[in-house]
């Protein structure tokens, strides 16, 4: 996602695509940015790494809709939305590679 935010907010809109999960943001921190004209991006990113991290990208229409955002780790975020008195989760994750350490692995199942 680094440097390339506003191209998504492009291919969305030509698209027409509402909701989009991300994975290898590659952002730190837990923060909210705009993205494009009418998208904005939810992401949680890894604290010490320069990989990993997980977003949802939501335009107009949905980011009036939130109710609750939540961010597990760099790799599991959901993203809870009321639609016409229906209760709608949005979960991005992004699950460890077979290099990974099975911690890692048994980590990221829990969190799910």
């Amino acid at each position: 996602m680094t440097g390339r935010s506003r191209e998504v907010a492009d291919v969305m809109k030509r698209r027409n695509i509402n909701i989009l999960c991300v994975q290898e943001t590659r952002w730190r921190g837990n923060k909210a940015r705009d993205v494009g004209d009418e998208y904005k991006l939810f992401y949680i990113g890894a604290k010490k790494e320069e990989k990993g991290g997980v977003g949802v990208v939501l335009n107009a229409v949905w980011k009036k809709h939130i109710v609750n955002v939540n961010r597990c780790s760099d790799r599991v975020m959901s993203i809870e939305l009321m639609y016409r008195k229906v209760t709608v989760n949005i979960i991005s994750a992004y699950a460890p590679q077979v290099c990974c350490s099975i911690e890692e692995k048994e980590d990221f199942w829990e969190q799910m």
